[in-house]
C-alpha cells in the first residue's frame, strides 16, 4: 500500500479557551504521495487553519497529524514547522523586498548547498533573466512564480499553498494554475491548494476536501463530486444547484413545490419512512420559466452568462436560480411560473440517488 504523503485522524482545533467555539472538527484526511488536493470553502470554514496544523503553525486540540509516515503533531509529539520538510507559498507570496529574485528562491537552502536545483526551477517556471530584479520589478504572475520556486528549492515532499492565485488577473490565473499540477509533478511532491473557488478546484485537483463550519463534507474525485454530491451544501456550494425540500404524497409519489416526482424505475424503497431533512439537488438549466401574470414566483434578478440567462426567482419562501435561452427575456419584478422540465434528473439527499423522472 502506498505511503500517504499527510495523514490526519479526528483533528480538533480551536482558537481560544476551552468554551470557544470549534474551528475543525473531527478531521479525517489522507493525501497520497504526488496528489494534488483541494481544500474548499466558504470565508471561515476552516480550510486554513487546516492547512496551518499540516505546517505546523498551530497545534491540534485533539487528533494526530503525520507526513511521510511520521507523527509530527498530536498524542505529545511535536516536530516545528522547520523540521518538516514541507514549502508554503502564501497568499501574499511573502517575498523579501531587500532581496533579488535569486535570493529570495535560494533563502531556505541548507548553508553551502549547490543552487542547481534553483537554476532548474527558474527554467521550469519560466522566470530565467529575472534573476536580478527585485519583487517589486516583477509582475504579479511572476511574483507567484517565484513564491513557488522559493517554496520547492529545499525539495520538500509536500508543498502547501494557500489561495495562491485570488490576486491575479483572470487570464494570468488561469494559465499558472494550469500548470501547477505539472510542476509539483516534475518535483516529485505533492501539493494541498486552499480555495473558494469551486471551479478552480475541480478544473486542477486530483481530489478535493470540501468544508464548512469546520466539517469536513466531502472528500472525493471532481468527476465523483459532481455525480454525487453527499450534502446538500456540497450540490448548493460547489455545483450550484438549487436545494428544494421534497416529500411523499399522498398517493405515494415523490413530490416537491417544483412538481410532482414520478419514477420510472420499479424500486421505489427510498419513498419509504423519507427522513424530515430529505431534499433534491435540482440544477438551474431543469428549471422551465414561463411568463405568467398571475403566478406566485416572481424574478429578483438576473445575470447574462453570453447564451444564457441566470435568473434569481422568488418562489414558495425560496430563492431558485434558473437558467434559460437569451430568448426568454424576463425582467425584474416580472411574475412567472416555474416547475421542472420533462425529463429533468435529479438528486435525492441524504440517500445519494440520482433519479430520472418524467414529471406531471
Amino acid at each position: 500500500m502506498t505511503e500517504s504523503s499527510v495523514s490526519l485522524k479526528s483533528v480538533w482545533h480551536r482558537y481560544g479557551p476551552k468554551d470557544s467555539q470549534w474551528t475543525l472538527e473531527g478531521i479525517d484526511l489522507d493525501i497520497a504521495h504526488g496528489e494534488l488536493l483541494g481544500l474548499l470553502g466558504p470565508s471561515g470554514c476552516g480550510k486554513t487553519t487546516l492547512l496551518r496544523l499540516i505546517a505546523g503553525f498551530e497545534r491540534p486540540n485533539q487528533g494526530t497529524v503525520q507526513l511521510q509516515g511520521r507523527q509530527v503533531a498530536g498524542d505529545s509529539q511535536w516536530i516545528p514547522p522547520e523540521r518538516r520538510g514541507v514549502g508554503m507559498v502564501f497568499q501574499d507570496y511573502a517575498l523579501f523586498p531587500h532581496l533579488t529574485a535569486w535570493q529570495n528562491a535560494c533563502f531556505g537552502l541548507h548553508r553551502g548547498a549547490k543552487p542547481n536545483k534553483v537554476t532548474w526551477l527558474f527554467n521550469l517556471l519560466g522566470l530565467e533573466g529575472l534573476e536580478q530584479r527585485f519583487p517589486h520589478q516583477l509582475s504579479g504572475g511572476q511574483r507567484q512564480r517565484l513564491a513557488l520556486a522559493r517554496a520547492l528549492a529545499p525539495s520538500p515532499k509536500l508543498v502547501l499553498l494557500d489561495e495562491p492565485f485570488s490576486s491575479l488577473d483572470v487570464e494570468v490565473r488561469l494559465r499558472l494554475r494550469a500548470e501547477l499540477a505539472g510542476v509539483l509533478k516534475a518535483c516529485d511532491a505533492s501539493g494541498v491548494i486552499v480555495t473558494h473557488d469551486p471551479g478552480e478546484a475541480l478544473a486542477v485537483c486530483d481530489r478535493v476536501a470540501i468544508m464548512r463550519d469546520g466539517v469536513l463534507h466531502q472528500c472525493a474525485t471532481p468527476q465523483e463530486i459532481v455525480r454525487n454530491p453527499a450534502t446538500p451544501f456540497v450540490g448548493s456550494f460547489v455545483l450550484q444547484n438549487n436545494v428544494i425540500p421534497v416529500w411523499t404524497s399522498s398517493e405515494g409519489e415523490l413530490s416537491c413545490p417544483l412538481g410532482s416526482l414520478k419514477n420510472r424505475t420499479s424500486s421505489g424503497a427510498y419513498q419509504q419512512n423519507l427522513p424530515s431533512e430529505s431534499c433534491v439537488l435540482v440544477e438551474p438549466e431543469a428549471i422551465g420559466v414561463v411568463s405568467d401574470p398571475k403566478a406566485e414566483a416572481s424574478v429578483l434578478g438576473r445575470e447574462f452568462l453570453g447564451d444564457l440567462w441566470e435568473y434569481r426567482i422568488d418562489f414558495a419562501g425560496m430563492i431558485l436560480r434558473a437558467r434559460c435561452s437569451i430568448e426568454q427575456d424576463f425582467m425584474p419584478n416580472e411574475r412567472c411560473r416555474v416547475a421542472l422540465k420533462k425529463g429533468a434528473s435529479v438528486t435525492l439527499l441524504p440517500q445519494r440517488i440520482n433519479l430520472s423522472h418524467s414529471f406531471a
